[in-house]
């Protein structure tokens, strides 16, 4: 038995890598792996919001009941950690930063070029605006058609991956999507978040293999 499911998987990972779907460095994997620094935050709906701050015309805040009223999209990603596993074909439900922009919820200034990820317990993740407004990202609620699970970001998670089939320099290794997402502020200039101040790539581009900032 066991032969036979690592066969298919292998023969699957096969298939995707002939796609020319599979980066350099990564495997297939049939599962979803946890991967976090800290606790699970717990989550409050009744105090919960979601602030966007920084450069940007007006400051906004939502609650959760509020942000679950703004325009959604389903979107399916091939997400690619840094620790070397793929999964592929995944699909994601969420509110997307360029529909916010495009309905003048928020109006970005002119010299914002970057954005940082706000998240619980002080966690931060850095992404061009170029990033957050494609079709790779995305502020997440649901997974597979359910609510994320909490060891999944809970209630809200940023998701970076790639479209499946398709190469873009705008693909990122998947921490670039910061768990248990509070808040997005607008920059200027580019600055580490937590795993970049460890060292991780400033830019992640998955194609190019850019795990490490050294």
């Amino acid at each position: 038995m066991l032969s036979s499911l690592l066969g298919g998987r292998k023969e699957q990972e096969d298939q995707i890598k002939s796609a020319g779907r599979l980066p350099p460095g990564q495997s297939l994997t049939q599962k979803f792996p946890v991967l976090h620094y800290g606790p699970i935050p717990p989550f409050n709906p009744a105090t919960w919001d979601f602030r966007v701050f920084g450069l940007v015309e007006e400051e906004k805040r939502w609650t959760w009941d509020e942000f679950n009223q703004l325009s959604r999209r389903k979107m399916a990603l091939d997400i690619h950690c840094v620790t070397r596993w793929s999964k592929f074909d995944t699909v994601w439900e969420g509110v997307h930063l360029k529909d916010l922009i495009d309905q003048g919820f928020i109006k970005p200034r002119p010299e914002a070029k970057f954005i940082m990820q706000h998240c619980e317990y002080g966690f931060t993740v850095n992404v061009p605006i170029e990033v957050a407004v494609s079709g790779v990202f995305l502020m997440a609620t649901h997974f597979d058609g359910k609510p994320l699970d909490p060891d999944h970001g809970y209630p809200l998670r940023g998701v970076a991956g790639a479209l499946p089939g398709q190469h873009s320099e705008d693909d990122r290794y998947f921490w670039k999507g910061g768990k248990w997402l509070r808040g997005l502020e607008f920059m200027t200039s580019d600055r580490p978040g937590f795993w970049e101040q460890a060292g991780y790539s400033m830019t992640a581009n998955v194609w190019k293999e850019e795990r490490f900032g050294w």
